[in-house]
């Protein structure tokens, strides 16, 4: 019974150790990371299961209708190649957890020796690294909360991806809407230079004034096939962002409006606790800092253990002799005693701390610069709403009626139209370049605003704004105008990416110089 105790105990001690180990996920961590996610507003994937077939008809119902920011991300987290990418990093972190959660393989040494007289000694050994036995808990606790870190940082990284998207979405709608206008335009200015030219057949304008009026026909279909080049352009990325290709990326359409900005915005105070909870770098920087904390103090624990075995040897010889027992080695810390391992595990905590510390002010000068950035935007948006398109539309009223009178000529008019279009086409990149600056706001926040929840209406339509124009410029009862009507959707100006002298974020808007090309020599030559 003695000896039946003594065999089972090293067994025993192995299976409290395996015990002890705690278990992994299944999925390893991927339903983790998606309520994580989740928890910030990013919606999950659709599909049922990771089939080809299942993932296929997720994304086709999804395309099926106008994307919407949240679809074109469901798409982006069934589609995209980065996100995939980053999901598969938890299978290299799963994989050092469960290498730093086993016991370390054992290791057995048989010989087979004979001597001058044809004697003959077998020896058998069992042997397993004792340092690493007894590491074996805290290598596990430290493992562990390294995967939950590499979660952290990889559900940041999808969250950062996810922005990506929903910014290209933005620019792609942004990017549309003034291709729409622009090409608006470039019929208008090529029907008022088809107008110049009877009038210049009449008699009625000079060589010069019809010239200008052709340049700026000309000038309008160039900014127009930039636009129309940009929207595909934005249309691309966004594709790309989405992990789409082929007849995918050509059969989906986009909303064709954008939303009008919140009444309220939120509070950078707010906003500075909501990033403290969800922005998932920090506490993945936060939980760095602490494991490497962790780390140094098993490290200063353990610190004169150096390299140790245990084992079991048996020696068997011909007569049948047989020695048996235990074995140990050990390292003799006589010319260092871990110093070198001990500094490092210092430097590598100090490092950590400094980082997160760097990271936290970053993140606040991110959101302060962010939500001022909205607010700014939010304001040009408003100025063009209620002061400036109002204006141009009641100057535009204005020229109608004094052409109706016959006080001014077709051309002023049409040079009032130019003008509110170009307020028009400001106000849409306004309330774009908002939205664009609220999700660089969400990511720097790291989660959805809180003021997402009161948005409402949408912005009017190209179509919207470009309908009352044609009431605008009728002349039905202004006798022997028909040639001009042709002419009342003109606004002949093309290219008005940033109308008031607003500075364009870089790469926005890069062929908004050539709007006023030919623009300013129309003035003069109109009077």
């Amino acid at each position: 019974m003695t000896d039946s105790l003594r065999r089972g105990a090293p067994l025993a001690l192995v299976l409290s150790l395996l015990a002890g180990c705690a278990s992994l996920p299944p999925d390893r961590g991927k339903q983790d990371v998606d309520a994580l996610l989740d928890a910030r507003g990013v919606p999950v994937a659709t599909a049922h299961s990771d089939s080809s077939a299942e993932i296929d008809r997720a994304v086709s119902s999804l395309l099926a209708e106008p994307l919407q920011p949240d679809d074109a991300l469901r798409v982006a987290l069934l589609r995209s190649p980065k996100l995939r990418r980053e999901y598969a990093r938890l299978g290299l972190a799963w994989a050092e957890v469960f290498e730093a959660t086993r016991l370390p393989n054992p290791g057995f040494g048989f010989s087979r020796q004979r001597d001058e007289h044809g004697g003959l000694k077998i020896t058998r050994s069992l042997s397993l690294d004792l340092a690493d036995l007894m590491l074996l808990p805290s290598r596990s606790r430290l493992a562990l909360a390294d995967f939950e870190r590499e979660r952290l940082k990889i559900a940041a990284t999808i969250l950062s991806v996810a922005s990506q998207v929903e910014a290209s979405w933005y620019r792609y709608v942004g990017a549309r809407q003034v291709a729409d206008m622009r090409a608006a335009v470039a019929r208008a200015a090529e029907l008022s230079a088809e107008l110049a030219g009877r009038f210049h057949a009449a008699g009625n304008i000079s060589e010069l004034q019809l010239r200008q009026e052709q340049a700026v026909a000309s000038q309008a279909r160039i900014v127009a096939a930039r636009a129309a080049a940009r929207a595909l352009q934005r249309r691309a990325e966004l594709n790309a962002a989405m992990g789409l290709s082929g007849r995918e990326a050509q059969a989906w359409q986009a909303s064709e409006r954008l939303p009008l900005p919140v009444d309220e915005e939120d509070e950078i105070e707010v906003l500075l606790a909501l990033a403290r909870e969800h922005r998932l770098d920090l506490l993945a920087a936060q939980r760095e800092a602490a494991v490497l904390g962790d780390a140094e103090a098993v490290v200063r624990r353990w610190r004169w253990l150096g390299g140790a075995q245990i084992g079991f040897e048996q020696e068997q010889e011909t007569g049948g002799g047989r020695l048996q027992g235990p074995e140990i080695g050990i390292e003799l810390p006589l010319f260092h005693q871990g110093q070198g391992r001990i500094a490092r595990a210092e430097a590598l905590r100090a490092r950590s701390q400094a980082a997160l510390a760097q990271l936290e002010l970053e993140i606040e000068g991110e959101i302060r610069a962010g939500a001022e950035r909205v607010r700014a935007m939010k304001a040009v948006a408003e100025a063009y709403r209620a002061a400036l398109v109002p204006q141009r539309e009641a100057i535009v009223a204005r020229q109608q009626e004094r052409f109706n009178f016959m006080l001014i000529g077709a051309f002023e008019l049409i040079q009032a139209k130019r003008e509110e279009y170009d307020a028009y086409q400001g106000y849409l990149e306004a309330i774009r370049d908002y939205w664009l600056a609220r999700a660089a706001l969400a990511r720097a926040v790291g989660a959805r605003l809180p003021s997402e929840s009161r948005v409402g209406g949408l912005t009017p339509s190209v179509e919207d704004l470009l309908a009352p124009s044609d009431k605008a410029m009728d002349h039905g009862s202004h006798g022997n105008h028909d040639d001009r009507d042709g002419h009342r959707q003109h606004d002949g100006h093309e290219g008005h990416d940033r109308h008031d002298g607003q500075a364009a974020p870089p790469g926005e808007d890069e062929d908004h110089h050539h709007h006023h090309l030919g623009h300013d020599g129309h003035h003069g030559g109109q009077r």
